[in-house]
């Protein structure tokens, strides 16, 4: 059934049906609130595959500084840390919000919560559902919440492909319905779409999951920052499946190692072994396979036979690959997993472009730095929602604004893309595969095709990339090991990052490093 537009006209708008989104409509009742998904709420949101759970300091041993302290470690240096310390405080009370919107959290004999390890966190504070089904259980309870709420007007199959701005602006959203084209009048936007794994041939996310938030974004001229960390996480199922089914970070804090083909633990040696943060282990086992040796995670004796009990959605898709994992070791490689970078943001969540606000992965708040600490992204999303949703609710339409539509771009399409971002800016990365990708990118980013979007963030990751010329957390150099004793975030503009390649193209030069 088509919208009615005119009844929605100046309401606020969230894109996106995951986490983020439907956590930041629920905080904006009773405010009328319309949330545009492009498929079924939560059917390709990253939410419902997430296994591990949400980090809060809920622990006899713990309080919010160690969490803070384990959050700036994993962040390599670049986290904000007024910005995480905010978050990391305000994690334990929106757990206690969960449950009261009827999300259903493992709990001990006793009834308290019952409390994860997880790698690099120095405490059990990882608070789960079903052993392994945090994601399913968080987009059940609250897909269940948003369609019992009236204030919430859902709109399922209808694509975003335009932000409408003018004078630095929001003044709409361009989507495509079943019928063509729609233009929802509004000033109020909220981003929530998610990651960018969906750029990437070997990801963990969703296929409908490749940066299109950052696309809408870019384009309205909004600032990005901090777009060249990609986090590739360890331990994803090695198989021919994409995408790739994620072997929880949960296993390896329940005992689990890693060991290759003759048996050997080959991150023995390693400062948190398996435990240490995810980029120090995604690249030590990229290592190992590049040496020529397969990796497999151990979980035979830890979590050995109570392996289906405690992980039951991994054990289910793992015997579907024929594995045991109580008797056999698990093939496992890393895989594009999650994006720290994203669209600028304060601590409300506004965006550099005035009208628009981001949450969840398509955000930068800064909590996250190089390198994602486990479990801290659907912490982030439900904390920032709670902000986003204050501020929205304060903020009133300018009535100087005009409504000025836009020829509906084709739908975008990642496919030609993929291969050249897993050549060029994978996990580890050098000036020569970068520039190859920046220079593949930069034609299919300046058309007018179904690649167009996808390459322009591609195009962004890599210009960022090329510009920082150190290795920290996620971003990994080997023309450029050593890392910079001062660290420093980064933000990027669309027509500076086209210009950028432009000049690298010219001149087949580095480009510049940042100021």
């Amino acid at each position: 059934m088509k919208p009615n537009l005119d009844t929605l006209a100046g309401t606020p708008l969230i894109i996106g049906g995951g986490l983020a989104g439907l956590m930041t409509a629920l905080r904006l009742a009773p405010h009328p609130v319309v949330l545009l998904s492009k498929a079924p709420l939560g059917a390709e949101a990253s939410t419902p595959w997430a296994q591990g759970g949400l980090a809060a300091s809920l622990g006899d041993d713990d309080e919010p500084a160690l969490h803070l302290a384990d959050t700036l470690a994993a962040g390599d240096g670049l986290c904000d840390v007024m910005a995480s310390k905010r978050i990391v405080h305000a994690a334990p009370a929106d757990i206690e919000a969960l449950v009261r919107l009827g999300v259903a959290f493992d709990r001990t004999a006793d009834g308290r919560l019952s409390l994860g390890l997880e790698a690099a966190h120095s405490r059990r504070r990882i608070v789960r559902v079903g052993g392994d089904g945090a994601g399913r259980e968080l987009m059940r309870a609250l897909v269940q919440a948003v369609r019992a709420t009236p204030s919430i007007t859902v709109i399922e199959g209808v694509e975003a492909r335009r932000l409408l701005v003018d004078d630095n602006g929001i003044t709409g959203v361009l989507a495509a319905g079943p019928d063509g084209a729609l233009v929802f009048p509004t000033q109020r936007v909220v981003l929530a779409t998610g990651g960018i794994g969906g750029l990437f041939l070997d990801t963990t996310n969703p296929g409908g999951c490749f940066g299109q938030g950052l696309a809408l974004a870019a384009r309205a001229g909004a600032e990005l920052a901090d777009l060249e960390f990609v986090q590739f996480h360890p331990t994803a199922l090695d198989g021919p499946e994409r995408p790739m089914k994620l072997v929880s970070e949960a296993v390896r804090g329940e005992g689990a190692i890693l060991v290759d083909e003759t048996g050997r633990r080959f991150l023995a040696n390693q400062p948190g072994a398996e435990l240490a943060p995810r980029d120090v282990v995604a690249r030590g086992i990229w290592r190992h396979i590049a040496a020529g040796h397969r990796v497999f995670l151990d979980a035979r004796e830890k979590p050995g036979a109570d392996f289906a009990g405690r992980f039951p959605a991994i054990a289910g898709f793992c015997r579907a690959a024929g594995i045991d994992p109580a008797t056999q070791p698990i093939p496992v490689r890393p895989a594009a997993h999650y994006h720290m970078g994203g669209v600028a943001v304060d601590g409300a969540g506004r965006s550099s472009v005035a009208g628009l606000w981001a949450c969840g992965e398509v955000s930068s708040t800064g909590l996250h730095g190089a390198n994602r600490l486990a479990s801290n992204s659907l912490t982030e999303a439900v904390v920032c929602a709670g902000w986003v949703a204050e501020d929205i609710a304060g903020t009133f339409a300018s009535r100087t604004r005009k409504v000025v539509s836009a020829a509906l771009p084709p739908r975008p399409d990642p496919s030609v893309v993929r291969p050249i971002m897993s050549r060029g800016v994978g996990l580890m990365r050098d000036r020569d595969g970068l520039s190859a990708a920046a220079r593949a990118l930069l034609p299919l980013a300046s058309g007018d095709t179904a690649a167009s979007d996808p390459a322009t963030v591609g195009l962004m990751i890599s210009v960022m990339a090329l510009r920082r010329e150190e290795s920290r957390g996620a971003h990994a150099r080997t023309d450029f090991p050593q890392r910079d004793a001062v660290a420093r975030r980064t933000t990027l503009r669309l027509a500076d990052a086209i210009a950028a390649a432009e000049e690298f193209n010219e001149h087949d030069v580095p480009v510049a490093r940042r100021a």
